[in-house]
């Protein structure tokens, strides 16, 4: 069977085989001279005599085709117009050819190769309306200069900057936890399209393979390898986007932060990464300079403009209540009742108001925020 394999087969057989991890793919190919056909032509004892390789991975290499289907593989791929980008390829990222432990290759949706500088825009998937904001814009503004942006495409500041680069009419890839015919999360499935339409939507992960504690920062570390700089827009200390953060320092890149509201715990890892030395930004001339870009000199495309309040006729206690939010305020309905000293039903129906009119939002936890 393996005397059938070319060098292409021999690797999407080894990045599908869920027993053998990066660090082991680089050891055994290192031993083989790179050849992935030898490594999984290899007998059981060579095979046991590469750091890192036990009984049970051996077995796996050497009965391979009892634990990965290659013709129902290549099958689906087909089908779905999803191709296997080898780390050997000219269409492989450039930059994720400088990892410690790179993929050996990557599941790829969409027609779109990387040819510009990648950043990253990551954060909660909890972001605040000043998140989304945020990563929307820099996104946007990022990707007319051109940049592309990279994020996971999970809920919150991933979907933020994937849809600022797409409104921008720029290019950006998705870099998924899972494989490419799952999407996750489902309620993404519009934006994977459009994604997948103009971008990228990519995957080390075989078809099949569902998103789980071990595949997150697997996925989180092809973000931070892709990019010159990853940006975090808001993050809890322990959150996701820290580890995209460590990532990113170990190989060598640009970590960012954006500064918020210290009583917010979504602030609190973005200010700690700046306390430990990353760098803090506040507009995307700070990111250009860190990156030491030249912003181009011929006037940008005028960028969509949020509606503003000054602009909304408001009767007198919308604009009180409105007061409220000043300085990013989360407000409950009751303590705005209690700071105006007006009935709950009248404060209630103001805020109904402001949402009709897209100046606030409520959150899931109850309180509610300006845009």
């Amino acid at each position: 069977m393996a005397a059938t394999l070319n060098h292409r087969k021999a690797l999407l057989i080894l990045n599908g085989l869920q027993h053998v991890g990066p660090i082991m793919l680089r050891r055994l190919l290192d031993a083989y001279d790179h050849d992935p056909v030898a490594v999984l032509s290899g007998d059981r004892k060579k095979l046991l005599s590469v750091k890192g390789v036990g009984e049970k991975a051996a077995r796996v290499l050497v009965h391979w085709s009892d634990h990965f289907d290659l013709s129902k593989e290549i099958e689906r791929m087909k089908a779905s117009n999803i191709r296997f980008i080898a780390q050997t390829d000219d269409a492989f990222p450039p930059m994720l050819q400088e990892m410690y432990d790179p993929p050996i290759g990557l599941y790829w949706k969409g027609e779109y190769n990387i040819d510009r500088p990648c950043i990253a825009i990551v954060g909660t998937r909890r972001a605040t309306l000043y998140g989304h904001s945020v990563a929307r814009k820099f996104a946007s503004e990022l990707s007319q200069l051109g940049f592309c942006i990279v994020s996971g495409m999970a809920r919150g500041t991933d979907t933020a900057a994937h849809e600022g680069a797409l409104e921008a009419g720029g290019q950006t890839v998705a870099v998924l936890g899972c494989g490419l015919d799952i999407v996750y999360p489902p309620e993404n499935l519009d934006l994977y399209k459009q994604i997948a339409a103009t971008g990228a939507v990519v995957s080390e992960f075989p078809l099949g393979r569902r998103a789980d504690r071990q595949t997150f920062p697997m996925r989180n570390r092809v973000v931070a390898g892709m990019c010159e700089a990853v940006i975090v827009v808001e993050s809890a200390v322990a959150g996701g986007s820290m580890i995209t953060a460590r990532f990113a320092g170990e190989q060598g890149r640009q970590i960012m932060a954006v500064p918020g509201r210290i009583d917010q715990s979504s602030s609190g890892g973005c200010h700690q990464l700046i306390r430990d030395g990353a760098t803090m930004i506040t507009s995307v001339d700070d990111i250009l300079e860190e990156l030491r870009y030249a912003r181009p000199t011929q006037p940008e495309a005028g960028l969509p403009m949020e509606s503003e309040a000054s602009q909304v006729e408001l009767n007198d206690l919308e604009r009180q209540v409105l007061d409220c939010f000043k300085g990013g305020e989360l407000c409950l309905p009751d303590r705005i009742s209690q700071q105006l000293n007006r009935p709950s039903a009248e404060v209630s129906a103001a805020l109904m108001g402001l949402e009709l009119k897209r100046l606030v939002a409520k959150r899931a936890d109850g309180c509610f925020e300006a845009h």
